[in-house]
C-alpha cells in the first residue's frame, strides 16, 4: 500500500489563478507516482467575501478542497494562524476519516504552517512544513510573526527550505539546523529549452535583431519593475543598443504606474506590457529574448531564473537570497547589488553586447530536475512519517 500524504496551503492552483502556487503543485504531481495525494487549500479572505473555487482539470487527481479561512489584514499577526487552524480543523478531521493520510505538507510558514503545527499537536500527525521565500525573508522581520514561527516550527519533523539562504535565516530565529533541508525546486526541460530565437520572434511579433530584455514577475515594489524600466531607458540612449526592447510579463499594482514612466522617459513605444502569461508564452518568450532581468530585492530561489538558463538565456540578477546559490559566474550573466541602477544598466549592457554562450548555460540547468526534488521531498516525508 502506498503512503498518504494530505498538502495543505494556500498556495496552490484553481481555475481563477492557475499560477497561485504552481511549484507547489509541480511538487505534488511529481510524488504522485509514489504517494497518494489529497489537498486542502486555504483561501484566507475577509468574512463574507470567499469565492467558490474550481481545481485545474490536471490537479483534479488530488481531489482539492478549497477552505476558506478568517484573515484580518494588517494587525492580525497575533490570530490569522489561529484562524486558520480554526477554518482548517473540521476539513482535516473530514479527510482524514475518509483518507487516513500518514504525514501532512504544508506551504508557506506563516500562517499555513504554523496553523498546521497547531492542528498536528492537538490532532497528533507528524508534517513536513516548505518556507518559500518572503515568508523567511519578510516575515522573520516582524517581531510577533518571528516570535509564532519559532514557537510553531520545532513542531515539524523537517522543514524543506526553497535555498540554503532560507534555512540560514531560519536556523538565525532559532530553528534547529539538523530540521532545516534546502530542496531547489525543478524544471521542466520538454517546456523550457532553446529554440531558433528570430523564429520565435517571428511567432510573437517581436523584431528580429533588437536586443530584447525580459522581465517576468509581479509588479510590486520589491520586485522593482520601475527600476529596469528606468535601466532600459538608459541603454536605449546608447548607440550599441538603440531600439532595445524590455518585455514585460506580470501583473500587479504597479503595472499603470510602470506603462506611464516608460512613456515620460520617451522610450514607450519599446517597453511590450504583455500582461501574465501561462508557461507555454513564458517559455516562448524565454526563448526570443537575449536576458532575462531579476532586479529584486529579496528572492529564494526564483523558478524562473532556473527556467531561463533551461532555455539557455543569460540573466542578470540581483545578488540577493538564494539568487548567487544557483547563478555560479558571469558565464549565466550577472549579478548586481540591488536598487543600484547603475550597476542595474551595466550588468544589462555587458550580457547584451557579449552574450555568453548558450551551451554552457543549458548544461548548468539540468541539475535542476524536478525528478531530483520529488527524491528529496519522497525521502523526508517517508522520513517523517517513522
Amino acid at each position: 500500500m502506498r503512503p498518504r500524504l494530505l498538502f495543505i496551503s494556500n498556495l496552490f492552483p484553481d481555475t481563477r489563478e492557475p499560477y497561485r502556487g504552481l511549484d507547489n503543485a509541480t511538487v505534488l504531481h511529481a510524488l504522485a507516482d509514489r504517494w497518494d495525494i489529497r489537498v486542502l487549500a486555504v483561501r484566507p479572505t475577509l468574512p463574507f467575501l470567499g469565492k467558490a473555487r474550481t481545481p485545474r482539470e490536471s490537479d483534479a487527481v488530488f481531489s482539492p478542497r478549497y477552505v476558506a479561512s478568517p484573515y484580518v489584514p494588517k494587525i492580525g499577526s497575533r490570530v490569522n494562524h489561529r484562524l486558520m487552524a480554526g477554518a482548517l480543523r473540521g476539513p482535516v478531521r473530514e479527510v482524514r476519516r475518509e483518507f487516513p493520510f500518514d504525514v501532512v505538507l504544508s506551504s508557506w510558514i506563516y500562517p499555513d504552517s504554523c496553523a498546521v503545527a497547531r492542528l498536528a499537536a492537538e490532532l497528533e500527525f507528524p508534517f513536513v512544513a516548505i518556507a518559500q521565500g518572503s515568508d523567511v525573508h519578510q516575515y522573520l522581520r516582524d517581531p510577533v510573526r518571528r516570535r509564532i514561527i519559532a514557537e510553531a516550527l520545532p513542531r515539524a519533523a523537517a522543514i524543506i527550505t526553497r535555498s540554503a539562504e532560507l534555512a540560514r535565516l531560519l536556523a538565525e530565529a532559532g530553528l534547529a539546523p539538523g530540521r532545516l533541508h534546502p530542496v531547489y525546486n525543478g524544471i521542466d526541460f520538454t517546456r523550457f529549452s532553446p529554440a531558433a530565437r528570430n523564429t520565435v520572434r517571428a511567432g510573437l511579433g517581436l523584431p528580429p535583431d533588437v536586443p530584447t530584455i525580459l522581465f517576468v514577475g509581479n509588479f510590486y515594489a520589491i520586485k522593482n519593475p520601475l527600476l529596469l524600466i528606468e535601466a532600459h531607458a538608459q541603454l536605449c540612449t546608447e548607440s550599441a543598443l538603440a531600439g532595445c526592447r524590455l518585455v514585460m510579463l506580470g501583473g500587479g499594482p504597479l503595472v499603470e504606474e510602470a506603462r506611464a514612466l516608460a512613456d515620460r522617459l520617451g522610450f514607450g513605444p519599446q517597453v511590450v506590457l504583455a500582461g501574465r502569461q501561462d508557461a507555454d508564452a513564458v517559455a516562448r518568450y524565454m526563448q526570443a529574448a537575449d536576458v532575462l532581468a531579476l532586479p529584486s530585492d529579496n528572492e529564494g530561489v526564483p523558478n524562473v531564473i532556473l527556467e531561463a538558463f533551461a532555455s539557455g538565456l543569460p540573466v542578470v540578477a540581483s545578488r540577493v537570497g538564494g539568487i548567487p546559490e544557483v547563478h555560479a559566474g558571469d558565464f549565466l550573466g550577472r549579478l548586481a547589488t540591488p536598487r543600484d541602477l547603475g550597476a542595474l544598466t551595466d550588468a544589462l549592457r555587458a550580457v547584451l553586447t557579449a552574450p555568453p554562450a548558450l551551451g554552457p548555460i543549458r548544461e548548468h540547468a539540468l541539475q535542476f530536475s524536478w525528478e531530483r526534488a520529488a527524491t528529496a521531498y519522497h525521502e523526508l516525508l517517508l522520513r517523517a512519517c517513522r
